[in-house]
């Protein structure tokens, strides 16, 4: 596993249901095409994979890249 991800907001939050929403706030995405560095653990996967069809998920080797 990498240590880091990059996590961009591709799609839009607008008639998507509450629960999706509450996911993308809860990663730190409000706008669209913001991208946050989230460390790599289990519950930032699992978000991620309930919402999947609305991110883009790059994965970094290291921090200080």
């Amino acid at each position: 596993m990498s240590e880091t991800l990059k996590i961009t907001l591709k799609k839009s939050m607008i008639g998507r249901p509450e629960k999706h929403r509450r996911v993308v706030r809860s990663l730190g995405l409000r706008k669209l095409n913001k991208t946050v560095a989230l460390k790599d653990t289990p519950t930032v996967r699992g978000m991620i994979r309930k919402v999947s069809h609305m991110l883009e998920v790059e994965e970094k080797a290291d921090a200080t890249e």
